[in-house]
């Protein structure tokens, strides 16, 4: 069974930087397209960033381009989302999602694996 596991979450005030990561692992680990979700308190979860296999198609929502940037090391089945000029509406809990095949998608439903979060949280 695959495993998601993100770090790099915390605390930073407006205008900073934060860099997460999602490393995945257990079993035959095969992930194509990795993405990143993310859930702010009463919201829904919400589509930010995908990444195809080969690290050259990527794709992000309206509310974060120019700001984050989407990547991957696959020797190290690690994918990263840097997150520059932060905002306070940037704040909430950051999943990693992963998918066996390799079409970039932006819908939740297509991912078949997710890690457990990491909390994001921008000051004002």
């Amino acid at each position: 069974q695959v495993q998601l596991e993100e770090s790099g979450g915390g605390l930073v005030q407006a205008g900073g930087s934060l860099r997460l990561s999602c490393v995945a692992s257990g079993g035959n680990v095969r992930i194509g397209t990795m993405g990143w979700f993310r859930q702010a308190p009463g919201k829904e979860r919400e589509f930010v960033a995908t990444i195809g296999w080969s690290g050259t198609s990527t794709y992000y929502a309206d509310s974060v381009k120019g700001r984050f940037t989407i990547s991957r090391d696959n020797a190290k089945i690690t994918v990263y989302l840097q997150m520059d000029s932060l905002k306070p509406e940037d704040t909430a809990v950051y999943y990693c999602a992963g998918r066996p095949l390799r079409p970039i998608t932006t819908s939740r439903s297509d991912y078949h694996y997710w890690g457990q979060g990491t909390q994001v949280t921008v000051s004002s």
